[in-house]
């Protein structure tokens, strides 16, 4: 967010605004095409559910099993300049998901330029851009799985470029493409600094899948050895695969600017 920026609570000092409101359920909703929610502050999710959105230069502080900003069958959404955070870096209190596509359906998501802090995962996409994004002290409790960024399948270009994603917990990783739902393709993980997480980086191969990643490309990357020896736990990367058109180069160790080979 802007050095600066004056904000205004949500919903203790407005309720609305051109194409949002606060719902009486307890979230804020933008429902308009073409809306922009701006400089506010709020304890309450965002939850977007019209295309061509813009929430920026905002602070989204969230407890619990929530999300800070949920992206609802709308296309073409901008996510710029926010402060998205739990309230705490563990326990119950804890951000379940900083922004999330919550049916993997959207188009054209942009997300760039937030600082994302005290979630289990920072962002949950299949498709779009995350670029400029500072993501770290990434929290956990019971059961969660920790994620930096993660996508679950999916062939719709995705692209993660230039962010800083630190997961001091040793699981899962900062980055993951996993197979849940569908093939991995069509993927960018170009240019970030990486830390932490059981393996930092997640590939998209999975064991038993490796032929249904393809045209992955893992470059320039700078994996830090700051919470691990191995960068992860275990790893700097794992369920990579050379074949379908995928790369891995240019990757570095951060302290020492030696090339990491592919794992």
């Amino acid at each position: 967010m802007p050095e600066g920026t004056e904000l205004v609570r949500v919903p203790q000092d407005a309720r609305s605004g051109d194409g949002w409101h606060y719902d009486e359920r307890g979230w804020i909703e933008v429902d308009q095409t073409g809306a922009t929610l701006s400089g506010i502050s709020t304890t309450r999710s965002v939850n977007i559910t019209a295309s061509s959105v813009t929430v920026q230069n905002s602070r989204i502080i969230v407890s619990g099993e929530d999300f800070g900003i949920a992206v609802r069958h709308a296309d073409n959404v901008t996510l710029r300049n926010n402060d998205i955070a739990g309230p705490a870096s563990s326990g119950p209190t804890r951000l379940m998901n900083g922004i999330k596509d919550i049916y993997s359906d959207s188009a054209n998501l942009q997300v760039i330029g937030n600082d994302i802090s005290n979630t289990a995962c920072g962002v949950q996409t299949d498709q779009g851009l995350i670029e400029d994004n500072y993501i770290h002290d990434l929290a956990f409790t019971g059961d969660d799985h920790v994620n930096g960024t993660t996508s679950n399948g999916g062939s719709r270009p995705l692209t993660i470029r230039h962010n800083t994603i630190f997961n001091p917990q040793d699981q899962t990783d900062a980055v993951s493409l996993f197979q849940d739902f569908g093939p991995q393709n069509n993927r960018v993980i170009d240019d970030n600094l990486l830390a932490g997480g059981g393996y930092t980086i997640y590939a998209g191969a999975n064991a038993g899948k490796e032929s249904s990643a393809t045209n992955i490309s893992v470059t320039n990357n700078r994996i830090s050895r700051v919470f691990y020896p191995k960068g992860g736990f275990f790893g700097y990367a794992t369920a990579y695969t050379t074949s379908g058109g995928n790369s891995w180069e240019g990757n570095v160790w951060d302290d020492t600017g030696d090339p990491i080979p592919a794992p």
